[in-house]
């Protein structure tokens, strides 16, 4: 079988502009080239071989839960939590604790947070 490697997560939003602004101020991911199409899907960067994608669908109705969300990682939690609470977005543990992380079995402490869409996020400290 072949080998697979993770290549970009799309992602449906009401407001296109209003999803890169965020993502942007969240986590510096620089716009990229839609090499794909002339839409007005627009695509940033998460590092030389991962993207996001996002999908203008201003009538989409987004419904999601915390199970369903994507992880990123970094080795400054603290740092990044500071940046969360700097830009006023709420973040909170697993268990829905407000302004908490959580640490896990394995000892990785991790946040959850949701986009102007209602898609979750979590960051955690898995390096």
């Amino acid at each position: 079988m072949s080998k697979f490697t993770f290549n970009h997560i799309a992602l449906s939003v009401k407001d296109v502009d209003t999803a890169v602004s965020f993502y942007q101020q969240v986590f510096q991911f620089p716009e990229i080239e839609n090499t794909a199409s002339k839409s007005k899907t627009r695509w940033l960067a998460l590092d030389e071989d991962r993207q996001l994608h996002l999908i203008p669908r201003p009538d989409a109705e987004i419904k999601t839960n915390k199970a369903v969300h994507f992880a990123l990682t970094t080795p400054r939690l603290d740092k990044f939590i500071a940046h969360l609470e700097a830009l006023g977005i709420a973040y909170s543990d697993w268990k829905d604790t407000p302004q908490k992380n959580y640490i896990r079995n394995d000892g990785i402490r991790q946040v959850y947070f949701q986009d102007p869409d209602g898609y979750w996020i979590e960051v955690n400290e898995a390096v």
